[in-house]
């Protein structure tokens, strides 16, 4: 054990990174790529949560890992492109940057608290006490029509 393995004296050691190995996915079917996207985001935002346990104990930790399980779980928005900017979770109908921002997105607050912002505007759409009722408004929101993200970018598909 070396010492980037210990979060200081006395303290238990940091968790091992997650292994993201499946980089193969995005070349694969889009399908493959969105789910290779949700566990790898799990795995990070776990990895981080665990991480700030041990180096910040007791220090508030937005809802991002909560809101990414609830979100996976919802069948219409499981096969959206998943990613994040400063702890929000977006979906994209799109597997690569350029995204698609057709969907709101969901800001877990510190306070435990969830922020749903409307696509590309950025007014708050509505609060919410839980990642699940979060979740729902989001899927309240969804625009007609939006099927299963597809290989390229917003770009590609503005065409």
């Amino acid at each position: 054990m070396d010492s980037h393995d210990l979060g200081a004296v006395g303290r238990r050691p940091l968790p091992a990174k997650p292994d993201l190995s499946d980089a193969a996915a995005d070349r694969r079917d889009p399908a493959d790529a969105v789910e290779a996207r949700w566990r790898q985001l799990a795995l990070v935002w776990q990895w981080r949560r665990e991480r700030q346990e041990v180096l910040r104990p007791g220090a508030a930790f937005p809802g991002i890992v909560r809101l990414i399980e609830v979100a996976g779980a919802e069948r219409t928005l499981r096969q959206l492109y998943p990613y994040n900017s400063h702890f929000a979770l977006h979906l994209s109908s799109c597997t690569q940057y350029p995204y698609a921002l057709r969907v709101p997105s969901v800001l877990p607050r510190h306070d435990g608290r969830f922020q749903v912002f409307v696509p590309r505007v950025g007014t708050l759409l509505g609060e919410t006490d839980t990642a699940e009722a979060a979740v729902a408004l989001v899927v309240a929101h969804l625009p007609a029509g939006l099927g299963p993200a597809v290989a390229g970018t917003a770009d590609d598909l503005c065409r």
